[in-house]
């Protein structure tokens, strides 16, 4: 699967390219059919004390529908983490309905 990593107004380094690739990478297990992913990585500016926030959003596409998930923490690890665990659920949830029908 093809995944394109977009760091918005910063440059990600290559570890963190690497750590979200070999997440991302992971989805499909649980569906073959997942074609590209898109990640896109960007700083929230701060609001009152709070640090800056770091955004993770994933968009994977398939053959009949596409996943999107949007998640904030104080890391781009943990945001991934989270974005791709939210991901996971839509990819399970889906594979059950269709499961169903047959």
């Amino acid at each position: 699967m093809e995944v394109k990593i977009t760091s918005i107004h910063f440059n990600a380094d290559q570890k963190l390219e690497d750590y979200i690739t070999e997440k991302v990478d992971k989805l499909t297990q649980f569906d073959e059919e997942l074609l590209s992913t898109e990640v896109n990585l960007s700083l929230e500016k701060p609001v009152g004390k709070n640090f800056d926030s770091k955004v993770v959003k994933i968009k994977v596409k398939t053959k009949g529908v596409d996943y999107f998930a949007e998640k904030k923490a104080d890391t781009f690890e943990t945001a991934a983490n989270e974005a791709i665990d939210a991901v996971e659920i839509q990819v399970k949830k889906r594979k059950e309905k269709i499961s169903k029908k047959k």
